[in-house]
């Protein structure tokens, strides 16, 4: 894979990592999330079957890998697009959404500097307060509102969080570098066989229109054959920093797509408070200058 190439992927991967949340709404009045998220999986293992096919993709030699990918595959599709989707489909914007799971790199960086006895700096602290005070802008005015914001939605954000989060340390973690397409799909199988018990217990039909399979067409393709694979190779090939500090313009790239999409207004404290967060996340991310 050439460098130019390897340069240009993070950018790729958050354009694309970007309009997730807005085939979640796009694609969530014709099905329950759940459900949705169980035919997503299930039609990407079938590409990926028959893509490893043809191209005759090596699969992971140690069973210890097939567990890791596993434990990565129910983190970062289960929980995280588990949490995210419910979020949306019980009234949540797809901005808001973007927003709260947008501090995943402000939590991987505090992590990673702490465990690697680093510590944190004093500039990574006031851009974890800022990036946590932005947040709070938009979350409390919606709160007080009482729009996009209750229990349920919060708390489904937070699990997206979180699971994102961990799943990304673990994989750097413990997975060793592994065909692209054979690790998606053991990640999807696994994703699957958590989320398609859970998707039993909705009970709203699915509409078969052509919206749904434009958002299933989007979601399978565009999302979990490029997007999944895209971040799957970055961060195996060290440009994870790359990806986490350009993930902080995903919410704003997400409240414009929304905006234009679907008319969710944009106030002047919700634009006040995104700038805030990205600037938050912006120093916490910041690799300092080596000296010459």
């Amino acid at each position: 894979m050439s460098l130019s190439w390897l340069r240009v992927m993070p950018l790729v991967f958050v354009l694309i990592w970007s309009t997730g949340f807005i085939v979640a709404k796009y694609g969530l009045p014709y099905a329950p999330p759940l459900t949705f998220l169980a035919l997503r999986y299930f039609f990407s293992i079938v590409c990926f079957l028959g893509w490893i096919h043809l191209a005759r993709a090596p699969w992971p030699v140690e069973r210890r890998q097939w567990a890791h990918l596993a434990v990565t595959g129910v983190l970062m599709h289960a929980g995280y697009l588990g949490g995210v989707w419910m979020a949306v489909k019980n009234g949540m914007g797809s901005g808001l959404a973007a927003l709260i799971v947008g501090l995943q790199p402000v939590l991987t960086a505090v992590w990673v500097s702490r465990s690697g006895g680093q510590g944190v700096t004093r500039l990574q602290w006031l851009g974890l307060l800022l990036g946590l005070g932005g947040l709070l802008m938009v979350v409390w005015r919606k709160l007080m509102a009482g729009t996009e914001v209750s229990a349920l939605t919060l708390t489904a954000t937070l699990l997206a969080l979180l699971s994102i989060t961990a799943g990304t340390l673990y994989q750097k973690r413990f997975l060793q570098p592994t065909d692209v397409r054979t690790a998606n799909l053991i990640q999807l199988a696994a994703a699957l066989a958590v989320t398609l018990p859970l998707s039993w217990l909705e009970h709203e039909a699915v509409t078969w229109n052509g919206p749904f399979v434009g958002a299933m067409a989007w979601a399978v393709l565009v999302l979990t054959l490029g997007g999944s694979s895209l971040l799957y190779l970055l961060i195996q090939r060290g440009a994870a920093t790359a990806v986490t500090s350009l993930l902080y313009l995903v919410p704003p790239t997400t409240a414009i797509m929304a905006w234009i999409l679907f008319g969710e207004f944009i106030t002047v404290t919700t634009v006040a408070g995104t700038l805030l967060t990205a600037l938050g996340v912006a120093l916490v991310v910041r690799q300092p200058r080596s000296p010459v």
